[in-house]
Protein backbone atom coordinates (compact mmCIF):
# COMPACT_ATOMS: atom_id res chain seq x y z
CA UNK A 1 0.00 0.00 0.00
CA UNK A 2 2.65 2.83 1.09
CA UNK A 3 4.59 1.55 -2.45
CA UNK A 4 1.15 2.00 -4.61
CA UNK A 5 0.60 5.52 -2.56
CA UNK A 6 4.16 6.28 -3.61
CA UNK A 7 4.13 5.94 -7.18
CA UNK A 8 0.43 7.56 -7.32
CA UNK A 9 2.30 10.70 -5.98
CA UNK A 10 4.78 10.50 -7.73
CA UNK A 11 2.74 10.43 -10.65
CA UNK A 12 0.37 13.18 -9.61
CA UNK A 13 3.81 15.47 -8.77
CA UNK A 14 4.62 15.13 -12.81
CA UNK A 15 1.09 15.94 -13.55
CA UNK A 16 1.24 19.16 -11.34
CA UNK A 17 4.25 20.43 -12.58
CA UNK A 18 4.12 18.80 -16.14
CA UNK A 19 6.94 21.60 -17.55
CA UNK A 20 9.72 21.06 -14.86
CA UNK A 21 9.05 17.73 -15.53
CA UNK A 22 9.35 17.42 -19.01
CA UNK A 23 12.70 18.71 -19.00
CA UNK A 24 13.91 16.64 -16.19
CA UNK A 25 12.40 13.62 -18.11
CA UNK A 26 13.93 14.81 -21.64
CA UNK A 27 17.51 14.89 -19.28
CA UNK A 28 17.21 11.05 -19.06
CA UNK A 29 15.53 9.99 -21.75
CA UNK A 30 18.20 11.99 -24.17
CA UNK A 31 21.01 9.89 -22.48
CA UNK A 32 19.20 6.80 -22.64
CA UNK A 33 18.37 7.45 -26.33
CA UNK A 34 21.45 7.95 -27.35
CA UNK A 35 23.07 5.08 -26.32
CA UNK A 36 19.99 2.99 -27.50
CA UNK A 37 19.56 4.34 -30.99
CA UNK A 38 23.75 3.95 -31.93
CA UNK A 39 23.04 0.17 -30.42
CA UNK A 40 19.61 -0.90 -32.40
CA UNK A 41 21.52 1.03 -35.65
CA UNK A 42 24.74 -1.42 -34.70
CA UNK A 43 22.61 -3.97 -34.59
CA UNK A 44 20.38 -3.08 -38.24
CA UNK A 45 23.44 -2.49 -39.40
CA UNK A 46 25.10 -5.88 -38.29
CA UNK A 47 21.52 -7.60 -39.79
CA UNK A 48 21.90 -6.68 -43.37
CA UNK A 49 25.88 -7.92 -42.87
CA UNK A 50 24.52 -11.23 -41.93
CA UNK A 51 21.85 -11.45 -44.16
CA UNK A 52 24.31 -10.37 -46.94
CA UNK A 53 27.30 -12.75 -46.11
CA UNK A 54 24.69 -15.84 -45.50
CA UNK A 55 24.57 -15.97 -49.44
CA UNK A 56 28.32 -18.11 -48.85
CA UNK A 57 26.13 -20.65 -47.86
CA UNK A 58 25.76 -22.59 -44.26
CA UNK A 59 29.73 -24.31 -43.24
CA UNK A 60 30.93 -22.38 -46.22
CA UNK A 61 34.13 -20.45 -46.29
CA UNK A 62 35.99 -18.58 -49.44
CA UNK A 63 39.91 -18.18 -49.97
CA UNK A 64 41.33 -15.32 -51.86
CA UNK A 65 44.04 -13.53 -52.58
CA UNK A 66 42.80 -10.42 -50.70
CA UNK A 67 41.59 -10.18 -47.47
CA UNK A 68 38.16 -9.01 -47.11
CA UNK A 69 39.28 -5.12 -45.56
CA UNK A 70 42.41 -3.47 -46.19
CA UNK A 71 42.62 0.22 -45.45
CA UNK A 72 46.61 1.24 -45.81
CA UNK A 73 48.73 1.54 -48.93
CA UNK A 74 51.43 -0.27 -47.63
CA UNK A 75 48.54 -3.92 -47.18
CA UNK A 76 47.34 -2.64 -50.62
CA UNK A 77 50.80 -3.26 -51.58
CA UNK A 78 51.93 -6.39 -49.65
CA UNK A 79 48.95 -8.34 -50.95
CA UNK A 80 49.12 -6.96 -54.52
CA UNK A 81 52.51 -8.37 -54.72
CA UNK A 82 51.11 -12.14 -54.17
CA UNK A 83 50.81 -14.31 -56.49
CA UNK A 84 47.22 -14.73 -57.95
CA UNK A 85 45.60 -17.65 -57.25
CA UNK A 86 45.93 -19.38 -61.10
CA UNK A 87 42.90 -21.39 -62.44
CA UNK A 88 44.83 -24.37 -62.49
CA UNK A 89 45.81 -24.24 -58.76
CA UNK A 90 42.49 -23.63 -58.32
CA UNK A 91 41.35 -26.84 -60.19
CA UNK A 92 44.04 -28.98 -58.09
CA UNK A 93 43.06 -28.01 -54.91
CA UNK A 94 39.65 -29.05 -56.44
CA UNK A 95 40.80 -33.06 -57.16
CA UNK A 96 42.61 -33.08 -53.74
CA UNK A 97 39.96 -31.63 -51.38
CA UNK A 98 38.33 -34.87 -50.64
CA UNK A 99 36.95 -33.69 -47.37
CA UNK A 100 34.81 -31.17 -48.41
CA UNK A 101 30.95 -31.81 -49.50
CA UNK A 102 31.10 -28.66 -52.33
CA UNK A 103 34.23 -27.12 -53.90
CA UNK A 104 33.24 -23.59 -56.16
CA UNK A 105 35.53 -21.82 -58.05
CA UNK A 106 34.88 -18.27 -58.96
CA UNK A 107 35.58 -15.45 -60.87
CA UNK A 108 33.89 -12.18 -61.50
CA UNK A 109 33.52 -8.91 -63.61
CA UNK A 110 31.73 -5.97 -63.03
CA UNK A 111 29.48 -3.31 -64.43
CA UNK A 112 28.68 -4.84 -67.64
CA UNK A 113 25.10 -4.43 -69.62
CA UNK A 114 22.48 -7.09 -70.58
CA UNK A 115 20.18 -6.68 -73.55
CA UNK A 116 17.05 -8.67 -74.80
CA UNK A 117 16.27 -7.25 -78.06
CA UNK A 118 15.79 -3.34 -77.48
CA UNK A 119 16.22 -3.08 -73.77
CA UNK A 120 19.03 -2.45 -71.88
CA UNK A 121 20.01 -2.52 -68.18
CA UNK A 122 21.88 -0.29 -66.32
CA UNK A 123 25.78 -0.66 -67.33
CA UNK A 124 26.54 -2.33 -63.63
CA UNK A 125 25.20 -6.20 -64.06
CA UNK A 126 27.84 -8.44 -62.14
CA UNK A 127 29.31 -10.85 -64.24
CA UNK A 128 30.14 -14.33 -62.79
CA UNK A 129 31.81 -16.97 -63.49
CA UNK A 130 31.20 -20.18 -61.32
CA UNK A 131 32.61 -23.53 -61.62
CA UNK A 132 29.16 -26.20 -61.21
CA UNK A 133 29.49 -26.29 -57.73
CA UNK A 134 29.77 -22.70 -57.38
CA UNK A 135 26.06 -22.40 -57.38
CA UNK A 136 25.41 -24.22 -54.27
CA UNK A 137 28.34 -22.43 -52.43
CA UNK A 138 27.51 -19.26 -53.13
CA UNK A 139 24.15 -20.48 -51.45
CA UNK A 140 21.86 -20.15 -55.29
CA UNK A 141 18.72 -21.33 -55.92
CA UNK A 142 17.43 -21.83 -59.29
CA UNK A 143 13.78 -21.11 -59.52
CA UNK A 144 12.97 -21.94 -63.53
CA UNK A 145 15.07 -23.70 -65.92
CA UNK A 146 18.48 -25.55 -64.90
CA UNK A 147 22.10 -24.76 -64.01
CA UNK A 148 24.33 -25.41 -66.51
CA UNK A 149 26.17 -29.06 -66.80
CA UNK A 150 29.68 -30.61 -66.34
CA UNK A 151 29.69 -30.61 -70.50
CA UNK A 152 28.79 -27.26 -71.01
CA UNK A 153 31.66 -25.60 -68.74
CA UNK A 154 34.22 -28.43 -70.18
CA UNK A 155 33.22 -26.80 -73.66
CA UNK A 156 32.84 -23.09 -72.32
CA UNK A 157 29.45 -23.10 -73.60
CA UNK A 158 27.51 -19.62 -74.16
CA UNK A 159 25.01 -20.95 -71.58
CA UNK A 160 23.87 -18.03 -68.99
CA UNK A 161 21.77 -17.98 -65.30
CA UNK A 162 20.28 -14.63 -64.84
CA UNK A 163 19.89 -13.18 -61.62
CA UNK A 164 16.35 -11.83 -60.47
CA UNK A 165 16.51 -8.42 -61.05
CA UNK A 166 17.68 -8.81 -64.20
CA UNK A 167 14.72 -10.75 -65.53
CA UNK A 168 12.80 -7.88 -64.07
CA UNK A 169 14.26 -5.65 -66.16
CA UNK A 170 14.73 -7.82 -69.33
CA UNK A 171 11.49 -10.11 -69.28
CA UNK A 172 9.18 -8.10 -67.33
CA UNK A 173 6.50 -9.82 -68.83
CA UNK A 174 7.81 -13.26 -70.52
CA UNK A 175 9.51 -16.35 -69.83
CA UNK A 176 13.01 -16.15 -69.99
CA UNK A 177 14.28 -19.99 -70.24
CA UNK A 178 15.96 -20.59 -73.99
CA UNK A 179 16.08 -16.47 -74.78
CA UNK A 180 19.01 -15.17 -76.13
CA UNK A 181 20.10 -12.03 -74.28
CA UNK A 182 23.49 -10.31 -75.16
CA UNK A 183 25.72 -9.71 -72.09
CA UNK A 184 28.83 -7.16 -72.85
CA UNK A 185 28.31 -7.35 -76.78
CA UNK A 186 28.10 -11.83 -76.72
CA UNK A 187 25.16 -13.71 -76.99
CA UNK A 188 24.25 -16.45 -74.66
CA UNK A 189 21.04 -18.53 -74.21
CA UNK A 190 19.42 -18.91 -70.92
CA UNK A 191 19.02 -21.99 -69.37
CA UNK A 192 18.14 -20.73 -65.98
CA UNK A 193 16.81 -17.93 -63.67
CA UNK A 194 17.77 -17.42 -59.66
CA UNK A 195 15.82 -16.91 -56.70
CA UNK A 196 15.28 -13.21 -55.42
CA UNK A 197 17.29 -12.80 -52.68
CA UNK A 198 16.81 -9.24 -51.88
CA UNK A 199 19.77 -6.53 -51.18
CA UNK A 200 22.59 -6.31 -48.76
CA UNK A 201 23.14 -2.42 -47.50
CA UNK A 202 21.37 -0.77 -50.45
CA UNK A 203 22.60 -3.07 -53.04
CA UNK A 204 20.89 -5.86 -54.72
CA UNK A 205 22.12 -9.89 -54.98
CA UNK A 206 19.98 -10.21 -58.29
CA UNK A 207 21.82 -7.62 -60.46
CA UNK A 208 23.79 -10.17 -61.80
CA UNK A 209 24.54 -13.31 -64.75
CA UNK A 210 26.40 -16.46 -63.80
CA UNK A 211 28.30 -17.99 -66.67
CA UNK A 212 30.34 -21.39 -67.03
CA UNK A 213 33.61 -20.55 -65.58
CA UNK A 214 35.52 -21.24 -68.58
CA UNK A 215 33.45 -19.38 -70.69
CA UNK A 216 34.09 -16.58 -68.21
CA UNK A 217 38.08 -16.96 -68.83
CA UNK A 218 37.65 -16.88 -72.43
CA UNK A 219 35.97 -13.80 -72.78
CA UNK A 220 38.11 -11.48 -69.75
CA UNK A 221 40.73 -13.65 -69.65
CA UNK A 222 43.13 -16.43 -67.51
CA UNK A 223 45.09 -13.93 -65.65
CA UNK A 224 43.21 -12.78 -62.82
CA UNK A 225 43.27 -14.47 -59.23
CA UNK A 226 40.50 -17.13 -58.27
CA UNK A 227 38.42 -17.42 -55.58
CA UNK A 228 37.79 -20.96 -53.88
CA UNK A 229 34.71 -21.90 -52.05
CA UNK A 230 34.75 -24.66 -49.76
CA UNK A 231 31.16 -25.73 -48.25
CA UNK A 232 32.30 -28.30 -44.74
CA UNK A 233 29.71 -31.36 -44.96
CA UNK A 234 28.57 -30.35 -41.41
CA UNK A 235 29.38 -27.94 -38.53
CA UNK A 236 31.30 -30.69 -36.86
CA UNK A 237 34.12 -30.93 -39.60
CA UNK A 238 34.33 -27.56 -40.54
CA UNK A 239 37.39 -26.40 -38.88
CA UNK A 240 39.01 -29.80 -39.52
CA UNK A 241 38.03 -28.61 -43.50
CA UNK A 242 39.78 -25.58 -43.15
CA UNK A 243 42.52 -26.79 -42.14
CA UNK A 244 42.94 -29.19 -44.17
CA UNK A 245 42.62 -26.52 -47.14
CA UNK A 246 44.91 -24.42 -45.62
CA UNK A 247 47.54 -27.13 -45.74
CA UNK A 248 46.82 -28.42 -49.27
CA UNK A 249 46.68 -24.81 -50.61
CA UNK A 250 50.41 -24.21 -49.11
CA UNK A 251 51.43 -27.22 -51.21
CA UNK A 252 49.72 -26.42 -53.96
CA UNK A 253 51.57 -22.94 -53.66
CA UNK A 254 54.60 -23.91 -52.17
CA UNK A 255 54.63 -21.83 -49.13
CA UNK A 256 57.75 -22.74 -47.25
CA UNK A 257 57.02 -24.23 -43.73
CA UNK A 258 57.08 -21.13 -40.98
CA UNK A 259 56.00 -18.61 -43.60
CA UNK A 260 52.56 -16.99 -43.55
CA UNK A 261 50.37 -17.90 -45.63
CA UNK A 262 49.93 -15.95 -49.35
CA UNK A 263 46.08 -16.52 -49.35
CA UNK A 264 43.01 -14.95 -47.09
CA UNK A 265 39.75 -17.14 -45.91
CA UNK A 266 36.84 -15.34 -45.47
CA UNK A 267 33.74 -16.44 -43.97
CA UNK A 268 30.42 -14.97 -42.34
CA UNK A 269 32.25 -15.42 -39.10
CA UNK A 270 35.21 -13.12 -40.70
CA UNK A 271 32.86 -10.60 -41.66
CA UNK A 272 30.92 -10.10 -38.46
CA UNK A 273 33.63 -10.27 -36.52
CA UNK A 274 35.25 -7.61 -38.64
CA UNK A 275 32.41 -5.19 -38.58
CA UNK A 276 32.66 -5.65 -34.70
CA UNK A 277 36.16 -4.45 -34.41
CA UNK A 278 35.80 -1.69 -37.01
CA UNK A 279 32.32 -0.33 -34.13
CA UNK A 280 33.14 -1.21 -31.23
CA UNK A 281 34.67 1.99 -30.52
CA UNK A 282 31.94 3.73 -31.80
CA UNK A 283 29.61 1.97 -29.56
CA UNK A 284 32.52 2.37 -26.82
CA UNK A 285 31.66 6.51 -27.28
CA UNK A 286 28.09 6.12 -27.50
CA UNK A 287 28.26 4.27 -24.09
CA UNK A 288 30.82 7.07 -23.05
CA UNK A 289 28.31 10.15 -24.22
CA UNK A 290 25.17 8.24 -22.58
CA UNK A 291 27.06 8.47 -19.15
CA UNK A 292 27.76 12.13 -19.59
CA UNK A 293 24.26 12.61 -20.41
CA UNK A 294 22.86 10.38 -18.03
CA UNK A 295 24.79 12.01 -15.16
CA UNK A 296 24.13 15.46 -16.12
CA UNK A 297 20.33 14.24 -16.28
CA UNK A 298 20.93 12.88 -12.99
CA UNK A 299 21.93 16.07 -11.60
CA UNK A 300 18.52 17.52 -12.83
CA UNK A 301 16.80 14.99 -10.66
CA UNK A 302 18.28 15.54 -7.73
CA UNK A 303 17.67 19.37 -8.33
CA UNK A 304 13.87 18.69 -8.99
CA UNK A 305 13.70 16.63 -6.28
CA UNK A 306 15.31 19.37 -3.55
CA UNK A 307 12.82 21.97 -5.01
CA UNK A 308 9.78 19.45 -4.87
CA UNK A 309 11.62 19.26 -0.91
CA UNK A 310 11.04 22.98 -0.58
CA UNK A 311 7.78 23.25 -1.87
CA UNK A 312 6.73 20.00 0.06
CA UNK A 313 7.62 20.95 3.34
CA UNK A 314 4.56 21.60 5.16
CA UNK A 315 3.23 18.65 3.88
CA UNK A 316 5.87 16.38 5.03
CA UNK A 317 5.18 18.32 8.39
CA UNK A 318 1.36 16.83 8.11
CA UNK A 319 2.29 12.98 7.39
CA UNK A 320 5.24 13.27 10.04
CA UNK A 321 2.77 14.46 12.55
CA UNK A 322 0.11 11.83 11.57
CA UNK A 323 2.69 9.53 12.23
CA UNK A 324 4.56 8.91 9.14
CA UNK A 325 8.07 7.44 9.69
CA UNK A 326 11.34 8.96 8.23
CA UNK A 327 11.53 5.91 6.25
CA UNK A 328 8.13 6.76 5.19
CA UNK A 329 9.40 9.85 3.62
CA UNK A 330 12.66 8.78 2.81
CA UNK A 331 10.67 5.48 0.78
CA UNK A 332 8.36 8.24 -1.13
CA UNK A 333 10.90 10.53 -2.18
CA UNK A 334 13.52 7.76 -3.19
CA UNK A 335 10.40 6.39 -5.09
CA UNK A 336 9.75 9.63 -7.05
CA UNK A 337 13.32 9.91 -7.95
CA UNK A 338 12.90 6.23 -9.38
CA UNK A 339 9.44 6.68 -10.99
CA UNK A 340 11.18 9.79 -12.90
CA UNK A 341 14.40 7.77 -13.90
CA UNK A 342 12.46 5.09 -15.19
CA UNK A 343 9.95 6.93 -17.30
CA UNK A 344 12.64 9.30 -19.24
CA UNK A 345 14.52 5.74 -19.64
CA UNK A 346 11.27 3.88 -20.96
CA UNK A 347 10.96 7.14 -23.17
CA UNK A 348 14.40 6.88 -24.72
CA UNK A 349 14.58 3.28 -25.68
CA UNK A 350 11.39 4.10 -27.62
CA UNK A 351 12.68 6.43 -29.36
CA UNK A 352 15.97 5.37 -29.68
CA UNK A 353 14.63 2.18 -31.45
CA UNK A 354 12.65 3.93 -33.72
CA UNK A 355 15.82 6.03 -34.59
CA UNK A 356 17.49 3.08 -34.91
CA UNK A 357 15.54 1.45 -37.03
CA UNK A 358 14.78 4.01 -39.71
CA UNK A 359 18.38 2.41 -40.99
CA UNK A 360 16.48 -1.04 -41.47
CA UNK A 361 14.34 1.03 -43.71
CA UNK A 362 16.65 2.51 -45.94
CA UNK A 363 18.85 -1.33 -46.01
CA UNK A 364 15.84 -2.80 -46.29
CA UNK A 365 16.89 -4.95 -44.06
CA UNK A 366 15.02 -6.86 -40.43
CA UNK A 367 14.48 -4.49 -37.60
CA UNK A 368 15.80 -4.86 -34.36
CA UNK A 369 13.40 -4.56 -31.83
CA UNK A 370 13.73 -3.76 -28.32
CA UNK A 371 12.32 -7.41 -26.97
CA UNK A 372 14.45 -9.38 -29.25
CA UNK A 373 17.53 -11.53 -27.47
CA UNK A 374 18.93 -12.71 -30.49
CA UNK A 375 20.70 -10.11 -31.83
CA UNK A 376 23.91 -8.88 -30.17
CA UNK A 377 23.76 -4.97 -30.33
CA UNK A 378 26.99 -4.66 -28.48
CA UNK A 379 30.18 -7.14 -28.32
CA UNK A 380 32.98 -6.62 -26.17
CA UNK A 381 35.72 -8.90 -24.96
CA UNK A 382 33.95 -10.04 -21.63
CA UNK A 383 30.35 -9.36 -22.69
CA UNK A 384 27.88 -9.39 -24.98
CA UNK A 385 24.41 -7.51 -25.34
CA UNK A 386 21.17 -8.45 -27.09
CA UNK A 387 19.06 -5.96 -27.53
CA UNK A 388 16.86 -7.18 -24.72
CA UNK A 389 19.47 -7.13 -22.45
CA UNK A 390 20.68 -3.98 -23.21
CA UNK A 391 16.98 -2.53 -22.76
CA UNK A 392 16.96 -4.07 -19.15
CA UNK A 393 20.52 -2.58 -18.46
CA UNK A 394 18.83 0.64 -19.20
CA UNK A 395 16.32 0.70 -17.21
CA UNK A 396 18.56 -1.16 -14.07
CA UNK A 397 21.00 1.72 -14.52
CA UNK A 398 18.05 4.58 -14.64
CA UNK A 399 17.15 3.11 -11.58
CA UNK A 400 20.76 3.89 -10.07
CA UNK A 401 20.53 7.20 -11.13
CA UNK A 402 17.25 7.82 -9.39
CA UNK A 403 18.44 6.11 -6.27
CA UNK A 404 22.11 7.84 -6.14
CA UNK A 405 20.75 11.33 -6.86
CA UNK A 406 17.19 10.57 -4.73
CA UNK A 407 19.20 9.67 -1.61
CA UNK A 408 19.90 13.28 -0.59
CA UNK A 409 16.78 15.29 -1.04
CA UNK A 410 15.07 12.11 0.73
CA UNK A 411 17.24 12.31 3.41
CA UNK A 412 16.54 15.81 4.06
CA UNK A 413 13.05 15.31 3.54
CA UNK A 414 13.08 12.80 5.94
CA UNK A 415 15.12 14.45 8.48
CA UNK A 416 12.63 17.66 8.46
CA UNK A 417 11.06 18.67 11.81
CA UNK A 418 7.74 18.17 12.15
CA UNK A 419 7.22 21.37 14.03
CA UNK A 420 9.36 23.55 12.18
CA UNK A 421 7.50 21.81 8.64
CA UNK A 422 4.33 22.35 9.79
CA UNK A 423 5.77 26.58 10.21
CA UNK A 424 6.72 26.84 6.57
CA UNK A 425 5.08 29.02 4.35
Amino acid sequence: MQLQESIGMALNSIRVNKLRSVLTLLGIGVGVFSIIGVMTAMGVLQNAIESGVSSLGANTFQIQKYPQNFFSDRDRRRYRNRKDISYDQAALFYERMKLAKFVGLEVWEGGKVAEYRNIKTNPSVGVAGESIDGIATNNWNIVNGRSYTNQEVQSASNVVVIGSDVVKKLFPMGNPIGELIRVDGDQYKVVGTLEDKGGMLGGNQGNMVILPITTHMNKYGKERSVNIMVTARDQKSYNDVLEFSRGVLRVIRQVPPGQPDDFEFFSNDTVIAQFNDTTFMIKIGAVGIACIALLAAGIGIMNIMLVSVTERTKEIGIRKALGATKFNVLSQFLTESVIFSQIGGVIGIVTGSIMGNIVSLLLESPPVYPWNNSVAILQTPFLDFTALQMNITALIFCSLIGIVFGVYPAWKAANLDPIEALRFE
